[in-house]
């Protein structure tokens, strides 16, 4: 049985050509680029990178029925920790793959009775028990011992990596995949998600780093960072929430009058999400608040309410439906209020909503924790965005901004979130986009960069004694250097005179010259030089600036390189790294000869995230 052309013309069948064309792109390029090269006798590990709900669930099959192709009979499909998702996934793998044994967390006795004549597909959650239990089955049957397994962890960041790393013991999870993958006599293992800063931050040694990585591109009717924190300008689905006298009746109006145009053109659904807090309290709040602001539109429905749903409605420009008259949204409004069919919906551990509850008709969506990985809303148009954090983490704002995904009319889209929030979305945005562009040009050692106060992931997953941080707008330069050739470096500097204070350069040229630096233990010239790359693979043509001193009778080990007019320079430029190189006459320190001596200072305000083996 051919699996992956039975699955593709399964999606086609659906009237998904677009979806069939991109998952069978990925799948084979998988499958060309890293299952066919597969030894069979040692374990992998590979990241499987999209955007968040940008469909990675069907990239994710395509390369399950790749890899049944081409070998694997026994796969284990990781959810995290969710009953309700669990049995979702469950249910889908069945819906949508032919021809394998589809077990769930109790078909112990399907798995063994079907010996794996059929391929296996196994959907457990990222449970300890569970996988305390299917550790033992897959090692008490004895089928792995002379079998590969291909693992698929979705949301692989999320509650898979070692959480006591700095303790030097093993958070169980961990443990247990562990347990897992290496009780097979060998593995592919294959991590998925859309925030892969956790893992490109473990080490090689930990065994949870990437050998390598895929991206794919999301399809065309996608809705991503770059729709809603474009690197210049602001889009006309922002609100900044300081702009607004009244925030709340604002949302909640133009959620009605978005909700009226919807219904009215024949769609199911249409929801409003709020993000004020983790906290209960919070939730019952802003619950509180909306069904005040719902209580005013059914006071002043004749009056004040139509003039604000007028305003609403001349800023709506639906792309997806044609627009309706104002009098016909009106009056779909008016019902919906009259009627009662709003409905105000709390999600948290507090409460129990089921996505049944948000599947049609207009409602108001409030929560904290439970807004974020796996849950999905359908036709979501408005989000209030208020959660803030003292220590921001990248990875977990990313996955609660709920407003990605493909059925979003984006004339109607519309994001409420304080000027502050939306300068930290638009960073977490440009350091996707760098990862994206690292990944594609096939850099093997991928940056991340944030500004000072922005975490890339949770610190309990990141081994401190490996994973280190260069500041930028610091002054690094090695205590212990030498030149693998002097003349080499003095060739590449002999057109910079000192007539010129300073010059502009191609950040090619500044790594060549590194290239040249012997660096002592103190530098960390890999880094930079990793630097330096993830900004050219952002953008080709990049430039920094160069200072070129010689001659200069500098004492080694006095704890500064640069003259005070020369660090005065180099701090004056923030936006681009700076490279200052002395030719030190080596009379005072230096291993008694002349050398050239690099002194480089990165973007400034930015903290760059670097791990070691």
């Amino acid at each position: 049985m051919q699996y992956l052309n039975t699955y593709l013309k399964k999606i086609t069948d659906r009237g998904n050509t677009k979806l069939a064309e991109s998952i069978s792109k990925t799948a084979e390029d998988v499958g060309d680029k890293y299952i066919k090269t597969f030894s069979f006798s040692e374990h992998q590990i590979g990241l499987l990178f999209g955007n968040v709900q940008s469909g990675k669930t069907g990239q994710m099959f395509g390369i399950m029925c790749k890899a049944a192709d081409l070998g694997f009979p026994v796969f284990v499909l990781l959810t995290t920790d969710n009953v309700v998702l669990q049995q979702q996934t469950l249910d889908r793998v069945k819906s949508d793959l032919e021809g394998f044994c589809i077990c769930g967390e109790n078909d112990a006795r399907l798995f063994v009775e079907n010996s794996l004549i059929q391929p296996a597909i196994i959907v457990l959650k990222k449970n300890v028990r569970v996988l305390k239990l299917w550790s033992n089955i897959l090692n008490s049957t004895g089928f792995m011992r002379g079998n590969p397994l291909f693992v698929i962890d979705d949301e692989a960041d999320a509650a898979s990596l070692n959480t006591l790393v700095n303790r030097d013991r093993q958070s169980s999870i961990n443990k247990y995949l562990d347990t897992i993958k290496n009780g097979a006599s060998s593995s592919l293992y294959l991590q998925v998600t859309g925030t892969p800063q956790a893992i490109f931050l473990q080490t090689i040694a930990s065994g949870w780093h990437p050998y390598f990585t895929y991206y794919f591109q999301p399809g065309k009717a996608y809705l991503g960072g770059d729709f809603f924190f474009p690197s210049t300008g602001r889009p006309d689905c922002i609100t900044f929430l300081e702009t607004l006298k009244n925030p709340m009746r604002a949302v909640v109006v133009r959620h009605i009058a978005v909700s009226a145009q919807i219904l009215s053109s024949g769609g199911k659904a249409a929801n409003c999400l709020f993000h004020p807090s983790v906290r209960v309290s919070a939730h019952k709040k802003c619950a509180d608040e909306v069904q005040k602001e719902l209580v005013w539109c059914m006071e002043k429905i004749n009056c004040e309410f139509e003039e604000a749903l007028e305003e609403q409605y001349a800023k709506m420009t639906p792309l997806k439906t044609e627009k309706k008259s104002f009098q016909e949204v009106l009056e779909k409004a008016k019902q919906l209020l009259k009627n009662k069919e709003i409905k105000v919906l709390m999600m948290n551990g507090k409460t129990d909503v089921d996505s049944t509850d948000y599947s049609e008709g207009c409602n108001f969506v409030i929560g904290g924790n439970t807004l974020g990985r796996g849950v999905t809303f359908p036709g979501l148009q408005t989000i209030y965005y208020t959660r803030t954090s003292k220590k921001p983490q990248a990875d977990t704002m990313w996955q609660h901004s709920r407003m990605f995904g493909y059925d979003r009319d984006p004339g109607m889209m519309m994001v409420y979130i304080d000027e502050n929030l939306y300068k930290l979305f638009s960073d977490i945005n440009a350091t996707n986009n760098s990862i994206i562009a690292q990944v594609e040009r096939g850099i093997d050692h991928v940056k991340l960069y944030y500004p000072e106060g922005l975490n890339p992931t949770r610190k309990n997953v990141l081994d401190n004694d490996h994973v280190y941080i260069l500041s930028g707008g610091t002054n690094y330069y090695p205590s212990y250097p030498d030149n693998d050739s002097i003349d080499a470096i003095t060739k590449l500097l002999d057109v910079f005179s000192e007539d010129e204070k300073y010059y502009q350069v191609s950040i090619r040229l500044m790594k060549e010259v590194l290239g040249h630096i012997i660096p002592s233990p103190d530098f960390k010239l890999d880094a930079f030089q990793d630097i330096l790359q993830t900004i050219l693979a952002e953008q080709p043509t990049a430039q920094g600036i160069l200072i070129v001193r010689r001659n200069r009778n500098v004492a080694q080990g006095t704890g500064a390189l640069l003259s005070p007019n020369d660090w005065q320079l180099g701090n004056s430029f923030t936006d681009k790294p700076v490279l200052t190189m002395y030719q030190v006459t080596g009379s005072k320190g230096w291993g008694g000869k002349p050398l050239w001596v690099p002194n480089i200072k990165l973007p400034a305000d930015t903290m760059y995230y670097d791990v070691g083996e």
